[in-house]
Protein backbone atom coordinates (compact mmCIF):
# COMPACT_ATOMS: atom_id res chain seq x y z
CA UNK A 1 0.00 0.00 0.00
CA UNK A 2 1.32 3.50 -0.47
CA UNK A 3 2.23 6.05 2.13
CA UNK A 4 -0.49 8.44 2.31
CA UNK A 5 0.07 11.54 4.51
CA UNK A 6 -1.38 15.01 4.50
CA UNK A 7 1.85 16.25 1.97
CA UNK A 8 0.95 13.75 -0.72
CA UNK A 9 -2.62 14.43 -0.65
CA UNK A 10 -1.77 18.37 -0.72
CA UNK A 11 0.83 18.18 -3.40
CA UNK A 12 -0.60 15.03 -4.97
CA UNK A 13 2.56 13.12 -5.34
CA UNK A 14 2.91 9.31 -4.49
CA UNK A 15 5.86 9.27 -1.74
CA UNK A 16 6.39 12.16 1.10
CA UNK A 17 9.74 12.10 0.08
CA UNK A 18 11.15 16.10 -1.48
CA UNK A 19 14.39 17.21 -2.89
CA UNK A 20 16.16 19.53 -1.55
CA UNK A 21 16.85 22.93 -2.92
CA UNK A 22 20.35 22.26 -3.84
CA UNK A 23 22.89 24.70 -5.36
CA UNK A 24 24.65 23.84 -8.34
CA UNK A 25 22.57 20.36 -7.57
CA UNK A 26 18.61 20.66 -8.43
CA UNK A 27 18.55 21.16 -11.71
CA UNK A 28 15.77 19.88 -14.58
CA UNK A 29 17.51 16.44 -14.94
CA UNK A 30 17.80 15.38 -11.46
CA UNK A 31 14.15 17.51 -10.46
CA UNK A 32 12.01 16.14 -13.56
CA UNK A 33 14.24 12.34 -12.51
CA UNK A 34 12.87 12.30 -8.84
CA UNK A 35 9.22 14.01 -10.01
CA UNK A 36 8.36 10.97 -12.14
CA UNK A 37 9.78 8.35 -9.43
CA UNK A 38 6.84 9.93 -7.26
CA UNK A 39 8.51 12.22 -5.16
CA UNK A 40 8.83 15.98 -5.58
CA UNK A 41 11.80 17.86 -7.41
CA UNK A 42 12.70 20.96 -6.50
CA UNK A 43 14.56 23.09 -8.81
CA UNK A 44 17.17 25.56 -7.42
CA UNK A 45 16.13 29.38 -8.36
CA UNK A 46 19.53 30.47 -7.43
CA UNK A 47 21.74 27.97 -9.79
CA UNK A 48 20.52 29.99 -12.55
CA UNK A 49 22.09 32.98 -13.59
CA UNK A 50 19.11 35.54 -13.53
CA UNK A 51 15.06 34.96 -13.82
CA UNK A 52 15.10 33.88 -17.63
CA UNK A 53 17.51 31.87 -17.65
CA UNK A 54 14.97 29.98 -14.32
CA UNK A 55 11.93 30.27 -17.11
CA UNK A 56 14.09 28.55 -19.09
CA UNK A 57 14.82 25.61 -16.49
CA UNK A 58 11.49 25.46 -15.51
CA UNK A 59 10.02 24.23 -19.31
CA UNK A 60 12.61 22.05 -19.55
CA UNK A 61 12.05 20.16 -16.53
CA UNK A 62 8.01 20.48 -17.48
CA UNK A 63 9.20 19.09 -21.15
CA UNK A 64 10.30 16.01 -18.99
CA UNK A 65 7.97 15.41 -16.75
CA UNK A 66 4.23 15.64 -16.01
CA UNK A 67 4.28 15.41 -12.72
CA UNK A 68 4.32 18.19 -9.63
CA UNK A 69 8.08 20.16 -9.44
CA UNK A 70 8.56 23.18 -7.22
CA UNK A 71 10.93 26.08 -6.83
CA UNK A 72 13.70 26.51 -3.70
CA UNK A 73 14.10 30.49 -3.65
CA UNK A 74 16.73 31.02 -0.67
CA UNK A 75 17.18 34.05 0.75
CA UNK A 76 21.01 34.70 1.21
CA UNK A 77 22.83 37.45 3.24
CA UNK A 78 24.80 39.80 0.79
CA UNK A 79 25.88 43.09 -0.26
CA UNK A 80 24.28 42.81 -3.47
CA UNK A 81 21.14 39.91 -3.58
CA UNK A 82 20.03 38.62 -6.37
CA UNK A 83 16.75 39.98 -8.22
CA UNK A 84 14.40 37.68 -5.50
CA UNK A 85 11.16 39.29 -6.80
CA UNK A 86 12.13 38.28 -10.19
CA UNK A 87 13.11 34.90 -9.83
CA UNK A 88 9.77 34.49 -7.93
CA UNK A 89 7.65 36.13 -10.68
CA UNK A 90 9.60 33.80 -13.52
CA UNK A 91 8.75 30.81 -11.98
CA UNK A 92 5.12 32.02 -11.04
CA UNK A 93 4.38 33.33 -14.43
CA UNK A 94 5.66 29.67 -15.86
CA UNK A 95 2.87 27.96 -13.81
CA UNK A 96 4.63 26.60 -11.04
CA UNK A 97 2.61 26.11 -7.93
CA UNK A 98 4.69 25.15 -5.12
CA UNK A 99 7.54 26.86 -3.61
CA UNK A 100 10.35 26.34 -0.62
CA UNK A 101 11.61 28.79 0.83
CA UNK A 102 14.47 29.39 3.10
CA UNK A 103 16.95 32.31 4.82
CA UNK A 104 15.61 35.00 6.95
CA UNK A 105 13.24 37.74 6.36
CA UNK A 106 10.97 36.00 3.37
CA UNK A 107 7.53 37.31 4.19
CA UNK A 108 7.10 39.45 0.84
CA UNK A 109 7.78 36.61 -1.30
CA UNK A 110 5.88 34.16 0.58
CA UNK A 111 2.93 36.86 0.26
CA UNK A 112 3.75 36.75 -3.32
CA UNK A 113 3.59 33.43 -3.78
CA UNK A 114 0.02 32.96 -1.35
CA UNK A 115 -1.51 35.71 -3.43
CA UNK A 116 -1.04 33.56 -6.95
CA UNK A 117 -2.33 30.56 -5.18
CA UNK A 118 0.60 28.74 -4.44
CA UNK A 119 1.75 26.04 -1.97
CA UNK A 120 4.77 26.99 0.58
CA UNK A 121 6.96 25.09 2.21
CA UNK A 122 9.46 26.68 4.57
CA UNK A 123 12.73 25.74 6.59
CA UNK A 124 13.39 26.45 9.57
CA UNK A 125 16.09 25.33 12.73
CA UNK A 126 13.89 26.47 15.40
CA UNK A 127 10.49 25.98 16.47
CA UNK A 128 11.03 29.90 17.06
CA UNK A 129 11.58 30.12 13.53
CA UNK A 130 8.79 27.49 12.70
CA UNK A 131 5.86 29.74 14.28
CA UNK A 132 7.28 32.83 12.82
CA UNK A 133 6.90 31.15 9.23
CA UNK A 134 3.32 29.98 10.09
CA UNK A 135 2.14 33.86 10.87
CA UNK A 136 3.59 34.35 7.41
CA UNK A 137 1.06 31.72 5.87
CA UNK A 138 3.27 29.04 4.97
CA UNK A 139 1.42 25.71 4.24
CA UNK A 140 4.05 23.15 5.14
CA UNK A 141 7.18 23.47 7.37
CA UNK A 142 10.21 21.52 6.66
CA UNK A 143 12.50 21.20 10.01
CA UNK A 144 16.11 21.02 9.46
CA UNK A 145 17.87 19.30 12.57
CA UNK A 146 21.63 19.47 13.11
CA UNK A 147 22.23 16.50 10.95
CA UNK A 148 21.89 18.50 8.03
CA UNK A 149 23.61 19.72 5.13
CA UNK A 150 23.95 23.43 4.66
CA UNK A 151 23.27 26.26 7.86
CA UNK A 152 21.72 24.52 10.74
CA UNK A 153 21.21 27.51 12.52
CA UNK A 154 23.09 28.05 15.87
CA UNK A 155 21.40 26.37 18.62
CA UNK A 156 22.80 22.64 17.48
CA UNK A 157 19.90 20.89 18.15
CA UNK A 158 19.51 17.22 16.73
CA UNK A 159 16.35 16.32 14.85
CA UNK A 160 15.62 13.32 17.46
CA UNK A 161 14.19 16.50 19.61
CA UNK A 162 13.47 18.69 16.89
CA UNK A 163 10.83 17.12 15.61
CA UNK A 164 9.52 15.47 18.92
CA UNK A 165 8.96 19.61 19.92
CA UNK A 166 7.31 20.63 16.56
CA UNK A 167 4.99 17.67 17.16
CA UNK A 168 4.23 19.13 20.34
CA UNK A 169 4.25 23.17 18.96
CA UNK A 170 3.10 22.98 15.23
CA UNK A 171 -0.29 22.82 14.16
CA UNK A 172 0.51 22.29 9.92
CA UNK A 173 2.33 19.61 8.82
CA UNK A 174 5.80 19.72 8.63
CA UNK A 175 8.89 17.86 6.78
CA UNK A 176 12.12 15.92 8.60
CA UNK A 177 14.96 17.16 7.24
CA UNK A 178 18.58 16.67 8.15
CA UNK A 179 20.62 13.07 8.36
CA UNK A 180 17.78 11.16 6.25
CA UNK A 181 18.67 8.70 3.46
CA UNK A 182 17.14 5.55 4.44
CA UNK A 183 13.87 3.61 4.72
CA UNK A 184 14.71 3.74 8.74
CA UNK A 185 14.88 7.70 8.59
CA UNK A 186 11.87 7.88 6.42
CA UNK A 187 9.62 5.37 9.24
CA UNK A 188 11.68 6.95 12.08
CA UNK A 189 10.52 10.56 10.76
CA UNK A 190 7.16 9.68 10.02
CA UNK A 191 6.95 8.71 13.71
CA UNK A 192 7.88 11.87 14.67
CA UNK A 193 5.05 13.22 13.31
CA UNK A 194 6.09 14.48 10.35
CA UNK A 195 4.35 14.12 7.27
CA UNK A 196 7.26 13.47 5.19
CA UNK A 197 11.02 14.01 4.50
CA UNK A 198 13.68 16.50 2.76
CA UNK A 199 16.36 14.55 1.42
CA UNK A 200 19.56 16.78 -0.31
CA UNK A 201 22.39 14.51 -0.02
CA UNK A 202 20.73 11.27 -0.87
CA UNK A 203 19.78 12.74 -4.05
CA UNK A 204 23.19 14.38 -5.06
CA UNK A 205 24.18 10.30 -5.18
CA UNK A 206 22.07 9.29 -7.64
CA UNK A 207 22.79 8.73 -11.52
CA UNK A 208 20.69 11.46 -12.53
CA UNK A 209 22.63 14.16 -9.89
CA UNK A 210 24.39 16.62 -12.28
CA UNK A 211 27.37 16.20 -9.85
CA UNK A 212 30.76 14.72 -11.47
CA UNK A 213 31.05 10.60 -11.00
CA UNK A 214 34.02 11.27 -8.80
CA UNK A 215 32.53 13.05 -6.23
CA UNK A 216 29.40 10.36 -5.67
CA UNK A 217 31.99 7.66 -5.46
CA UNK A 218 33.51 9.75 -2.97
CA UNK A 219 30.56 10.27 -0.76
CA UNK A 220 29.91 6.64 -1.44
CA UNK A 221 33.22 5.96 0.48
CA UNK A 222 32.68 8.64 2.95
CA UNK A 223 31.50 7.68 6.80
CA UNK A 224 29.41 9.98 9.02
CA UNK A 225 32.67 11.33 10.22
CA UNK A 226 33.35 13.20 6.63
CA UNK A 227 31.46 16.32 7.20
CA UNK A 228 32.96 19.72 9.44
CA UNK A 229 31.32 22.93 10.76
CA UNK A 230 32.99 25.95 8.71
CA UNK A 231 31.84 29.39 9.99
CA UNK A 232 31.05 28.68 13.18
CA UNK A 233 33.07 31.51 14.83
CA UNK A 234 31.15 34.51 12.29
CA UNK A 235 27.98 32.95 13.41
CA UNK A 236 26.79 31.83 10.05
CA UNK A 237 27.57 27.72 11.05
CA UNK A 238 27.46 25.73 7.75
CA UNK A 239 28.27 21.81 7.72
CA UNK A 240 30.31 20.52 4.49
CA UNK A 241 32.36 17.89 3.45
CA UNK A 242 35.51 17.52 5.45
CA UNK A 243 38.59 18.43 2.76
CA UNK A 244 41.83 20.17 2.92
CA UNK A 245 40.04 23.41 2.26
CA UNK A 246 37.26 23.00 4.61
CA UNK A 247 39.89 22.29 7.21
CA UNK A 248 41.85 25.65 6.42
CA UNK A 249 39.14 26.96 6.64
CA UNK A 250 38.81 25.90 10.52
CA UNK A 251 42.12 26.55 11.23
CA UNK A 252 41.96 30.04 9.96
CA UNK A 253 38.82 30.66 12.74
CA UNK A 254 40.63 28.89 15.20
CA UNK A 255 43.78 31.39 15.18
CA UNK A 256 43.61 33.27 18.20
CA UNK A 257 42.00 36.58 17.98
CA UNK A 258 39.75 34.93 15.56
CA UNK A 259 38.82 35.53 11.53
CA UNK A 260 37.09 37.57 9.38
CA UNK A 261 34.95 36.73 6.03
CA UNK A 262 37.72 38.36 4.51
CA UNK A 263 40.16 36.16 5.92
CA UNK A 264 38.44 33.21 4.16
CA UNK A 265 36.52 34.33 1.30
CA UNK A 266 39.07 33.25 -1.43
CA UNK A 267 38.43 29.54 0.36
CA UNK A 268 35.07 29.15 0.51
CA UNK A 269 33.96 31.00 -2.80
CA UNK A 270 31.01 29.31 -4.38
CA UNK A 271 32.78 29.10 -8.01
CA UNK A 272 35.53 27.17 -6.92
CA UNK A 273 32.62 25.05 -4.98
CA UNK A 274 30.87 24.49 -8.47
CA UNK A 275 33.98 23.51 -10.09
CA UNK A 276 33.73 20.25 -7.65
CA UNK A 277 30.92 19.42 -8.67
CA UNK A 278 32.33 19.61 -12.34
CA UNK A 279 35.81 18.43 -12.53
CA UNK A 280 35.32 15.86 -9.47
CA UNK A 281 37.83 16.94 -7.60
CA UNK A 282 36.83 16.42 -4.01
CA UNK A 283 39.49 19.12 -2.20
CA UNK A 284 38.99 22.47 -4.82
CA UNK A 285 36.51 23.93 -2.61
CA UNK A 286 33.88 23.84 -0.16
CA UNK A 287 30.85 21.39 -1.05
CA UNK A 288 27.94 20.87 0.91
CA UNK A 289 27.55 17.72 2.64
CA UNK A 290 25.57 16.05 5.61
CA UNK A 291 26.70 13.30 8.02
CA UNK A 292 23.97 10.93 5.80
CA UNK A 293 26.91 10.79 4.21
CA UNK A 294 27.55 7.75 6.08
CA UNK A 295 24.47 6.17 5.49
CA UNK A 296 24.81 6.16 1.43
CA UNK A 297 26.86 3.12 -0.11
CA UNK A 298 25.58 2.99 -3.73
CA UNK A 299 24.18 5.64 -6.91
CA UNK A 300 20.89 4.30 -8.06
CA UNK A 301 18.46 5.59 -10.36
CA UNK A 302 15.76 8.17 -8.61
CA UNK A 303 13.16 5.51 -9.41
CA UNK A 304 15.01 2.72 -7.98
CA UNK A 305 15.80 5.09 -4.94
CA UNK A 306 11.98 5.98 -4.31
CA UNK A 307 11.01 2.31 -5.20
CA UNK A 308 13.45 1.03 -2.17
CA UNK A 309 12.76 3.82 0.28
CA UNK A 310 8.55 3.89 -0.52
CA UNK A 311 9.01 -0.45 -0.15
CA UNK A 312 11.67 -0.28 2.58
CA UNK A 313 9.34 2.34 5.16
CA UNK A 314 6.23 0.07 4.15
CA UNK A 315 8.16 -3.15 5.73
CA UNK A 316 9.56 -1.27 9.02
CA UNK A 317 5.99 0.22 9.89
CA UNK A 318 4.16 -3.16 9.08
CA UNK A 319 6.95 -5.07 11.25
CA UNK A 320 6.59 -2.40 13.63
CA UNK A 321 2.49 -2.88 14.04
CA UNK A 322 3.04 -6.27 14.10
CA UNK A 323 5.17 -6.17 17.26
CA UNK A 324 2.64 -3.95 19.59
CA UNK A 325 0.61 -6.24 21.49
CA UNK A 326 -2.10 -3.88 23.12
CA UNK A 327 -2.55 -3.87 26.57
CA UNK A 328 -5.92 -5.17 27.97
CA UNK A 329 -5.84 -2.79 30.79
Amino acid sequence: MPITTSLTKLLNIRVPIVQGGMQWVGVPKLVAAVSNAGGLGIITALTQPNPAALRNAIKETRAMTSKPFGVNITLLPAINPPDYAGYARAAVEEGVKIFETAGNNPGELIKYFKSNGCTVIHKCTTIRHAKSALKLGVDVLSIDGFECAGHPGEEDIGGLVLLARAAQELKVPYLASGGIADARGVAAALALGACGVNMGTRFMCTVESPIHENIKQTIVKSSEKDTVHIFRTLHNTARVFKNKVSMEVVAIERRPGGAKFEDVRELVSGQRGKMVYENGDPDYGIWTAGIAVGLINDIPTCEELLRTLEKGTEDIVANLSASVVKSKL
